[in-house]
């Protein structure tokens, strides 16, 4: 398994070309944005860097320019489980040997403003096989220059967010994908009280049947009856549940949302997305 590749880089959120309206309503939940980054590959973005990994936001102009051919057709939602690699080919060796390899690497850059200079931030993207698994994109991410990425500045959030604690699926067969996941980081797969669990070393992925989803999720849950696999929601650690209480307790309009058992919920109606968080 090459290095470093079995911790996560980040989960990305696909919003379509509704950049403004998901800029505003991430920002009333309490993440700091990065500035509007504008990929080589054609996408929008906006990051919400935590200690190690980030949340992305990701979408395409709302003038209708720009065309990205893994997002074209995308439904909206979370869409994107991206895994760390120390070296990009090793990575591909890696999924060749496992029998998981798409494409070779693809460069990618975006333009970043640091103290009035422009730099350029870079990186290469290793994609899984599109169809080794179906809730979404899965591939792993070398960056180039983390020193333009992981920076102070966009790394504190009014909601107490330090990092991604889990990543939850939904499928019909959790123990099948569940090993499909461990044979693609090189690490176990257990299961737990129903679910099955993979655990890289720095987050959790949680493999669920659409009942143990919805018994979880409740009126919050995403329908899981025209896919056989989703991407089901994202959990966070915060360091006070009460910062992401108010947050949300002014929001307007007003968030769906679950409070209990140490964690909150919430649902992006407009997105199709389901966020938890816990202290």
């Amino acid at each position: 398994m090459p290095k470093n590749d079995a911790r996560l880089d980040h989960a990305v959120v696909y919003i379509g070309r509704r950049m403004e309206d998901t800029h505003a309503m991430f920002t009333a939940l309490g993440f700091g944005l990065t500035p509007r980054g504008y990929q080589s590959l054609g996408s929008i973005n906006h990051l919400a860097m935590f200690g190690t990994d980030y949340l992305e936001i990701v979408g395409l102009p709302s003038d209708g320019t720009g065309s990205r051919p893994d997002l074209d057709n995308a439904p909206v939602g979370i869409n994107g489980l991206v895994f760390k690699s120390a070296d990009a080919q090793d990575t591909h060796a890696h999924l060749q040997a496992v029998g998981m390899a798409g494409a070779a690497p693809v460069e990618a850059s975006r333009p970043v403003e640091l103290d009035g200079e422009v730099k350029t931030a870079s990186f290469r993207n290793i994609n899984v096989r599109p169809d080794a698994f179906t809730g979404g994109r899965v591939y792993f991410c070398e960056h180039r220059t983390p020193e333009l990425v992981w920076r102070p500045e966009y790394q504190a959030h009014r909601n107490g967010v330090s990092q991604v604690a889990e990543f939850v699926i939904v499928t019909a067969d959790p123990g099948a994908v569940a090993a499909d996941y461990a044979t693609l980081l090189g690490t176990g797969a257990a299961a737990s009280k129903g679910d099955w669990l993979v655990k890289t070393a720095d987050v959790q992925i949680t493999i669920q049947s659409p009942a143990a989803y919805a018994a979880r999720f409740g009126e919050l849950a995403s329908a899981t009856t025209e896919r056989s696999t989703i991407f089901g929601a994202i959990k966070f650690r915060t360091t006070d549940l009460s910062l992401v209480r108010a947050c949300l307790d002014i929001m307007d309009p007003a968030l769906p949302r679950r409070d209990s058992d140490g964690c909150i919920a919430v649902r992006l109606p407009n997105f199709d997305s389901v966020l938890e968080f816990t202290a």
